[in-house]
C-alpha cells in the first residue's frame, strides 16, 4: 500500500471548510496525537469535537508526559464524560516504532500493515469497528502529525464507506471552539452547530 492508500482525510484542519463528502457522511472518526500539548488542552480539544470515547491504540500505554500514562488518562477522560478504551493488539510493534523514529516511514507501514494481518490485530480492529459507530470516538496515539503515525492506518482500515476520518491537533483546542459550526460532528448527516 501507498501513502495515499491510508490515510483518507477530510480538507486540512487548518481550514475548516467542510467538504461535500464531509457534509454528507454518517459518522466521523477522529484520531489526536498528544505530542505538544498537555493533558488540559488535550481534553479540551475532544471535548470541542464532540468526543465521547478515546480509543488509545498505543502498544505501550505508558508516557512520560504528565496525565497520559493509561491510569491516569482513563481517569481524567472519565472526569469529564469520556470513555477510554485500550486496543493494545494495534499498536505499532516496536520495530515499526523505530522506524517511524528514525524517518523510515515506508518501512514503518510496511512492518505495521504487516502487523495488522496478525490475529490478534484482527480481532481487536473487528472489536474498534463495532464501537465507532456507537459515540463519538477518536483514536489516540503520540504522533502529532496523523501521517507520521499508525492511528491514520487502523482509521483507514476502521471506517465504512459512508465515513470520514477527521484529525483533531491537541495544541490549539480554541480553533475547534471558535470553529464549532464546522466541524463535522459524529452521527450527522450535515455539520452542526455547536449549542
Amino acid at each position: 500500500m501507498d501513502e495515499v492508500d491510508l490515510c483518507v482525510h477530510l480538507p486540512s484542519s487548518s481550514t475548516y471548510e467542510a467538504s461535500k463528502e464531509a457534509e454528507t457522511c454518517m459518522t466521523v472518526l477522529y484520531t489526536i496525537g498528544y505530542e505538544g500539548t498537555d493533558i488540559s488542552r488535550f481534553i479540551t480539544t475532544l471535548q470541542a469535537a464532540g468526543v465521547k470515547r478515546v480509543a488509545d491504540v498505543r502498544a505501550v500505554a505508558v508516557s512520560r508526559k504528565k496525565g497520559f500514562s493509561k491510569r491516569k488518562l482513563a481517569e481524567r477522560l472519565a472526569e469529564n464524560g469520556i470513555e477510554y478504551v485500550h486496543f493494545v493488539d494495534l499498536g505499532d510493534p516496536k520495530p515499526g516504532r523505530e522506524a517511524a523514529r528514525a524517518g523510515r516511514y515506508e518501512e514503518f507501514r510496511d512492518i505495521y500493515c504487516n502487523h495488522l494481518e496478525s490475529p490478534e490485530a484482527q480481532e481487536s480492529l473487528g472489536k474498534l469497528r463495532a464501537i465507532v459507530s456507537e459515540k463519538a470516538t477518536c483514536l489516540l496515539c503520540f504522533e502529532r502529525d496523523p501521517k507520521t503515525c499508525h492511528r491514520s492506518i487502523v482509521a483507514a482500515e476502521v471506517i465504512e464507506q459512508e465515513a470520514s476520518i477527521f484529525d483533531l491537533y491537541g495544541d490549539d483546542p480554541d480553533r475547534y471552539i471558535r470553529n464549532a459550526d464546522r466541524l463535522p460532528r459524529f452521527g450527522a448527516r450535515k455539520s452542526v452547530t455547536a449549542a
